[in-house]
């Protein structure tokens, strides 16, 4: 089972392009972008995903002090290109302990993001009019509003949009949601002249697929 793509809202292993579809297929749900296998974390592999991303490639940057890069996965294929996007980062918890983020840029529809937080998906859909955002974040460089879903157990989930494209946020545990309180900048590597030089530390469990990976 390893090294297999998978469906981004189920994990399960997907069929590939026949005859008939040029489309990944799950048996749950139908086409889908393939979750491709996870790395270990390394330049070469966030090079590798920005190569074919065709969302942003949200690193939070700088990141907070004592804080690791510690992966990077794509939902997407040879054909589409990564039409979702995730990043992880590790470091200390605001109260203590050690904190897991993943930031999710992702099309429309795609459903990881939905994944990651526990939800049925694909996606997470709006707050009511008018409703104020909990959080807010620089997405390369822009004031960048997200509201928080609720109901979610174990962890901070924050979701808004960002280049016309789904931003995700979760944080574990939950209280690192505090992380928010304070000025996050989120870069997009797509955009940058040149690579980040970014330390880099063990693969984050919260990655789907991250246990295959370390097999």
């Amino acid at each position: 089972m390893r090294g297999e793509p998978r469906c981004p809202r189920c994990m399960v292993v997907v069929r590939p392009p026949g005859p008939w579809s040029s489309a990944w297929s799950c048996t749950r749900h139908g086409e889908v972008a393939p979750l491709q296998p996870v790395a270990r974390p390394s330049a070469e592999v966030l090079a590798g995903v920005v190569a074919q991303a065709a969302v942003p490639v949200w690193l939070p940057w700088p990141l907070p002090t004592g804080w690791l890069v510690t992966g990077a996965a794509w939902a997407g294929d040879e054909r589409t290109g990564a039409r979702a996007v995730v990043t992880a980062c590790s470091g200390p918890a605001p109260l203590g302990g050690v904190a897991d983020l993943l930031v999710v840029a992702e099309e429309p529809g795609v459903g990881l993001g939905a994944f990651l937080a526990g939800l049925t998906g694909p996606d997470p859909g709006w707050p009511d009019p008018g409703s104020a955002p909990q959080a807010k974040v620089h997405a390369a460089g822009h004031p960048t509003s997200l509201w928080c879903v609720s109901g979610v157990p174990d962890r901070a989930v924050y979701v808004g949009e960002a280049k016309a494209d789904w931003l995700w946020v979760l944080l574990w545990p939950e209280a690192a949601g505090l992380l928010l309180a304070e000025e996050v900048s989120l870069t997009d590597l797509c955009e940058l002249d040149r690579p980040l030089d970014p330390p880099f530390g063990a693969l984050c469990p919260r990655l789907p697929g991250s246990s295959l990976a370390l097999q």
